[in-house]
């Protein structure tokens, strides 16, 4: 017998506290049941309760419109900085650690061109005005070549490195401002996306919900792979609807069910906030704002892919080393070349 559900369902403890103490140790708990396989949860009584986030959610902070699982917070309407931030500043110099001695060798260079091409343009003048200095002219001239030279070549080598530099600066801080934005793991905690790295593979599905619930029938032979690779997907309705998720209760598939609902359990936390930082994406992008887009991020919470449709569930599978067996650990910097 089949089920429809509106909006992503979420697993969650039974007769789990409203609030747990230690920050750390409550998300290295949820980070074990996210892992944990279905038999595992099964036999231990996790499997408890599969609720809509919307349905039971009644956070004082979080008002609830309708049955949407998508939380609008109105706490702070002000548009956070868009300046780049120290850390994204720290973390370019360390990956790139001698560019900046590079771009000041390129400005020495640059002036110490600029100050020789004026003496020799001085000199020439004084060549050309003074027919007993006639002979001199070629020579002056090649040094004045060789100035012009020097002075467009670090010039272009400036700019180039400048170019790479503030393209740079902008990735890490799209990475710092994505890694800031929450998630809702069930209807009890929320936490940081930044809290998954090292655990999981996130892929955020980002688009209408007719297009959000297509992308989620399109993953299902791919459930169990997916799941052994530490993917987990982050549906997100841009149009504020709910998208339907059809799951079978049939006796027989209850392992795969059990795994579908956790494949695709969590869900995005003030929607705001999310939608801003994808539409600042798209722009950057090129791409429309109505678009449906996905975004395949690294172990290490990096993007590694993205693209406007489906998500590409047959090329994560091949592409993506598993996260558990002899590979672990060895494999998990082959996430692909960050974007």
């Amino acid at each position: 017998m089949a089920s429809v559900a509106n909006g992503p369902y979420v697993l969650g403890p039974p007769n789990s506290p409203h609030q747990s103490k230690g920050g750390s140790n409550n998300n290295d708990k949820i980070f074990r049941f996210l892992c944990c396989p279905s038999h595992v949860l099964r036999n231990t009584g996790w499997v408890h309760s599969i609720n809509c986030v919307a349905a039971s959610s009644h956070s004082p902070r979080t008002p609830k419109r309708g049955s949407s699982t998508i939380t609008r917070s109105t706490a702070n309407k002000s548009s956070p900085s868009t300046e780049i931030s120290s850390t994204a500043k720290i973390r370019s110099e360390v990956l790139s650690p001698f560019r900046s001695f590079r771009m000041f060798f390129y400005l020495a260079f640059i002036a110490s061109g600029t100050l020789g091409g004026l003496i020799a343009t001085t000199q020439l003048i004084a060549a050309l005005t003074n027919s007993s200095r006639a002979a001199a002219v070629p020579e002056i001239l090649n040094g004045l070549g060789i100035d012009i030279g020097a002075v467009s070549l670090f010039a272009f080598l400036y700019s180039r490195d400048n170019t790479a530099k503030n393209a740079q600066l902008a990735r890490l801080s799209r990475e710092e401002s994505l890694s800031n934005l929450k998630l809702r793991v069930d209807e009890k905690r929320v936490i940081p996306l930044n809290s998954f790295r090292g655990i999981a593979r996130l892929v955020i599905c980002a688009g209408p919900a007719s297009f959000v619930s297509e992308s989620f029938r399109l993953s299902e032979p791919f459930t169990e792979s997916l799941l052994d690779r530490g993917v987990l997907v982050v549906p997100f309705a841009t149009d504020g609807n709910l998208p339907g998720f059809e799951f079978d209760e049939n006796e027989e598939t209850q392992d795969i069910t059990a795994k579908r609902k956790r494949l695709w359990q969590l869900a995005p936390f003030n929607i705001s906030e999310w939608s801003k930082w994808l539409d600042e994406q798209k722009k950057q992008a090129g791409v429309s704002s109505d678009s449906p887009v996905y975004l395949s991020l690294r172990m290490d919470g990096r993007v590694r892919g993205s693209g406007v449709g489906y998500p590409p569930w047959n090329a994560f599978v091949a592409q993506l080393p598993p996260v558990k067996g002899m590979w672990s650990g060895l494999l998990d910097g082959m996430d692909g070349r960050i974007l």
